[in-house]
Formats: structure tokens, C-alpha cells, sequence
């Protein structure tokens, strides 16, 4: 079933004037996170998709301005309000440069902000329906185009940038879809070895009879079929780099040529006794805990070590969530411009990106990539991805639901009394999170404000 309400998010350092402001608007429909400062409302936007955002120009740090351009900059289509006490118009005309839909000046009417929330909304709607929207592509934070700016990626950033330029064996740890490889070519290009060749072979894609052939090559005659002399990966990597995806699935004879290879720096083609150095920097990567193999005996522990010199863990996208809108547009941008003919930007609908964000994505983001390159298809002759053009599991993705574990006594319960606990301690665990502002509270627990105030009047009475 379709979002229909409106998400908002109120920025005032002015306590008392930002909570009646949020309970007047909660009343008329609006779904209210509030944010005391510039700070906490940039992690608010980071953490969720707003319809609105609804900012003080002068706030205590980081002021209303720089609140606006990253609202904007995360999402295009986000509608920002701004509230001054200094109704100059200058300050209008930057706020309005800035990307505001509209300016309130203090003090003022609540029919005068509501009047202006009313005639944004509407505005919105208009260019949607006539395909006015026009996306303003954040810029990308990246490594050689790995995208991302959440505290995971950049940890991942400033470490890749300090192994590229080394030549010691790096193992790239990551669930299936979370760009191993692009790491791994990251790394290449970013190091003194970008001249060399980026080679990289699928150790689970070849049968292990042939892995060995395909890694150090072979000599004529050295197994059926062997019509001539052939050159391995290791030899086409050379003075290069070597990607060895999936390393884990290698089986035991196999893990212990390429230990030697890595020690000795030389191989030996099937068949063949000569040794044949190589100069290779090599990058293994694995979805496999190849700790737990090392004590289950499934892989050697010496292998183990001399791949992992410098480990490098990828982040499920579950992770870093506040990655999605920069991802949603990277890939959006990439759709359009490569689609014959190429595309106007896309823009993706708050309500749709509600739901991307909230998606677990098992798949990662390869499974986003691909959601979004479906989007892009069906959305053919539109300018904005709406919730209907996603898969039937994003639309129905949502806040994960906490599964109950309890075992029912012999002597069975008072279920009345057990659930009015578990609704006190929950009531009262989404207070402590929202510092006992109870429109976040309330938020947190999926109810109207009023509701919750109903029920905090009927649990104390208990």
C-alpha cells in the first residue's frame, strides 16, 4: 500500500518553539522528526528519506544553510523551508539561490508555514506530472568509482589508499555483490603497477583440473588436449597485478602451488620443471570465512597467512544504508546516459527511496544496480522512478519487525499483563532513544503522537 503521509523534519535550536511547532504540524498529518541542531539533523538525513525539511538559518554550528545544501545535495527532490528572525531580502534571495522553496520570517503565523508546506507539496506534484524534475547529481565520493561517503567506505577509502601504492598481498573479505573486484582493480590503478596488466580469474568458475593450467599455464603435451605451449595468469599479470577471486574454493593440492608461487616468486607450467619467475602483486578475494576453513582443515594455514598480509573487509549494504541516495543516483546517471537513445536524468520519488533504503539487500549492490536498471526499463517516456516501478520485495521492504522468542510455561501466563510489559518497556525504550520527545517516540514506535500520549496516560494509571 502506497506512503501516503508526508515526512518531515523540523530544524530549530529553540526547544519550546520547535516542539509546539512539531505537535501543531503532527496534527495536521505530518509524520515530525525533530533536530535540536545543524549536526543531528545531517545524521537525521542520513538515516531517512523527508518529504520536507524545514530549517532555522541561524542554528549553533553547522547554520541552516549548509543543512539545506546537504538535504538537497542527498536528495533533489526534497522540499526545503526556510525560518529566519532576519527577514532581510538578502537572506531571502540566498536561501531561495540556495535551492528553498520558500521562506517564513519570525515570528510567524502557523497558517502562514502550513500555507507554504500546502503550496510546496503542490508545486512538487505539478512538476512531476509534467515532467519538469530535473535530479542534481550529488558528487560521488570515491576511490577509481567506488561510491560512498558513509564512515565504513570512507575507513575503506583512506586504508585503500595507503596498501595501493605497496606491493604486499591484500585479501578482500566481502559478502557476494559488494564489489570485491572493483576494489581490487581500485587498487591496481592506484598503485605503481597501473602500467602492468590487471589480471583476474574466478577460481570457482574452473574445474580444478584446469585451475592449475589456467593460473601457471602449461606445456604442449602436458594433458590431452594440450596441443601447445600456453601462458598462465601469473605470466600475463606479470609486473602487474593478479585478482584471485573466490580463493577459497581452491582444494589442497592447488593451495600448495600457490604458496610456493607466492614465496618463491616463480612458477612451474603444468608439465614442465623449469621455473619461471614472475613479478606479481596479488589480490585474493573470498565471501568464504577463511578463518573458519583454516580450523575446519578445508585450507591451509600458511596460505591463509600469506594471502592475508593486508586485509581489506567490504561492507554489506546494509551497513551503510546512508550510501543508497548517492548509489541510486551513480547508477541512475550511469542508465541514462548509456540507453540507446540516451535518457533526461531520472529522479527517484521520496516514497520509492523510503523503500530502497530500508531494504536489507542481500544481493548488495549489485542487487540495487540491477533493481535500478529494471526501474530505469519500466519507467521508459517518465522522468522520476515512482514505488510501483521496484520489485516486489523492495515495495514491501520496512522496518524489521523484532520476532518474539518465548516459551510458553507449563503453568501458561497472564497474556493481558504480559503484554501491557512489553508495550510499558518498549514505550519506555523509545522515550530513553528520543530523549523523551515523544513525537520521535512515537515515530519510533509506528504511532500517532496522540496515541502514544493516550497510552502513556492509561500506563500510569495502571
Amino acid at each position: 500500500m502506497a506512503d501516503t503521509t508526508k515526512h518531515l523534519l523540523i530544524v530549530e535550536d529553540e526547544k519550546a518553539l520547535r516542539e509546539v511547532v512539531a505537535e501543531r504540524l503532527a496534527d495536521h498529518g505530518y509524520d515530525v522528526t525533530e533536530a535540536g541542531n545543524g549536526e543531528e539533523a545531517l545524521e537525521r538525513l542520513a538515516e531517512f528519506a523527508f518529504d520536507v525539511v524545514i530549517t532555522d538559518l541561524r542554528l549553533p554550528g553547522l547554520d541552516g544553510s549548509k543543512v539545506l545544501e546537504a538535504a538537497l545535495a542527498r536528495y533533489p527532490d526534497i522540499i526545503g523551508i526556510v525560518v529566519t528572525g532576519y527577514g532581510t531580502v538578502k537572506d531571502a534571495v540566498e536561501a531561495i539561490k540556495r535551492g528553498a522553496t520558500d521562506f517564513v520570517t519570525k515570528p510567524f503565523q502557523f497558517d502562514e508555514l502550513l500555507h507554504a508546506l500546502d503550496s510546496a507539496l503542490e508545486q512538487r506534484r505539478l512538476r512531476s506530472e509534467n515532467a519538469y524534475l530535473r535530479s542534481q547529481l550529488e558528487r560521488r565520493y570515491s576511490f577509481t568509482g567506488i561510491v560512498g561517503r558513509s564512515r565504513p567506505m570512507r575507513d575503506l577509502f583512506q586504508l585503500l589508499e595507503t596498501v595501493s601504492g605497496t606491493n604486499s598481498t591484500i585479501l578482500v573479505t566481502g559478502e557476494t555483490g559488494t564489489g570485491k573486484e572493483l576494489v581490487a582493480r581500485a587498487i591496481h590503478h592506484n598503485s605503481p603497477r597501473r602500467g602492468g596488466q590487471f589480471v583476474a580469474i574466478n577460481c570457482s568458475a574452473i574445474p580444478e583440473t584446469l585451475l592449475e593450467a589456467e593460473l601457471f599455464g602449461h606445456v604442449r603435451g602436458a594433458f590431452t588436449g594440450a596441443v601447445g605451449t600456453r601462458v598462465g595468469r601469473f605470466e600475463l599479470a606479470h609486473k602487474g597485478t593478479l585478482m584471485l577471486d573466490e580463493v577459497g574454493t581452491m582444494g589442497g593440492p592447488l593451495q600448495m602451488k600457490l604458496l610456493r608461487a607466492l614465496q618463491e616468486r616463480e612458477i612451474e607450467r603444468v608439465g614442465d620443471s623449469r621455473p619461471v619467475k614472475v613479478d606479481v602483486r596479488v589480490i585474493a578475494a573470498t565471501n568464504s570465512d577463511l578463518a573458519k576453513m583454516v580450523a575446519e582443515g578445508r585450507f591451509r594455514e600458511d596460505l591463509y597467512y600469506r594471502l592475508n598480509v593486508i586485509p581489506v573487509r567490504l561492507p554489506p549494504l546494509r551497513e551503510r544504508a546512508e550510501d543508497i541516495p548517492l548509489l541510486v543516483q551513480h547508477f541512475l546517471e550511469r542508465f541514462c546516459r548509456e540507453a540507446t537513445p540516451p535518457r533526461p536524468p531520472m529522479t527517484v520519488s521520496q516514497e520509492a527511496m523510503r523503500r530502497l533504503m530500508a531494504c536489507p539487500w542481500p544481493g548488495n549492490v549489485r542487487q540495487l544496480e540491477n533493481t535500478l536498471e529494471r526501474a530505469v526499463a519500466l519507467g521508459a517516456g517518465r522522468t522520476q522512478i515512482e514505488l510501483a516501478d521496484l520489485p516486489p520485495d523492495v515495495q514491501e521492504a520496512g522496518p524489521a519487525s523484532p520476532s518474539a522468542s518465548f516459551a510458553l510455561p507449563d503453568c501458561g501466563i497472564d497474556l493481558q499483563k504480559y503484554i501491557a510489559d512489553v508495550e510499558r518497556e518498549l514505550i519506555q525504550q523509545s522515550l530513553d532513544r528520543a530523549g523523551g520527545n515523544k513525537v520521535r517516540a512515537a515515530q519510533l514506535l509506528n504511532l500517532k503522537r496522540t496515541t502514544l500520549v493516550e497510552k502513556l496516560k492509561r500506563l500510569n494509571r495502571d
